[in-house]
């Protein structure tokens, strides 16, 4: 069936994303945080299919090749909540009010710069977390959802949520340590 879809045979490819819907979406649900990134992740992995199946080399590949397109759409709709914060989110009333992380109205290059890697050090972090953590995670420290919200989205009671945010917390913090220290250690 993937040959015929790249051959361009349309019922084929149409099978194709069919077939692959549930499974997308399914995938997609667990490394989202919040049901709508997993839709449009989901959403963008099988447009990428339909517009680029000729591109596969392997047709043995194919899941694969879909699971790290959606892999991607998270993570980089993961980055974009932390570039942003909860506080910028379209929806969401008020700001810090304070102009920028470094309490000034406008960053140097080289303050966007360090702000950049440190965000993406963050979301290497989050997005190594099991997927349990980092839904929780994402849900209530980077879109600022309260804690019982958190707990209801997820089924999950309230003292359950806390215990999993504590250990994504400090999984991340450790990482990040962890992450000093080997650079500290690379400038000697």
């Amino acid at each position: 069936m993937v040959a015929a879809a790249q051959r361009g045979d349309v019922e084929a490819l149409t099978a194709l994303v069919d077939g692959s819907y549930p499974h997308v979406h399914r995938f997609a649900h667990t490394l989202c945080a919040t049901p709508q990134d997993a839709e449009d992740a989901a959403q963008e992995a099988l447009i990428i299919l339909y517009r680029k199946i000729g591109m596969l080399r392997a047709s043995g590949a194919l899941a694969s090749w879909m699971f790290r397109i959606v892999r991607n759409e998270c993570l980089r709709r993961s980055r974009a909540l932390l570039r942003r914060g909860p506080a910028e989110e379209p929806g969401r009333l008020g700001t810090s009010g304070r102009g920028d992380a470094f309490g000034g109205a406008t960053r140097s290059a080289e303050e966007d710069v360090l702000l950049r890697l440190e965000a993406e050090r963050v979301a290497a972090a989050v997005a190594a977390l099991p997927d349990d953590q980092r839904q929780v995670l994402v849900m209530r420290d980077i879109q600022g959802l309260p804690g019982r919200t958190v707990a209801d989205r997820l089924g999950l009671s309230n003292a359950a949520m806390k215990s999993r945010l504590h250990r994504a917390r400090s999984t991340v913090r450790e990482a990040l340590r962890g992450e000093s220290v080997r650079d500290e250690g690379s400038r000697r």
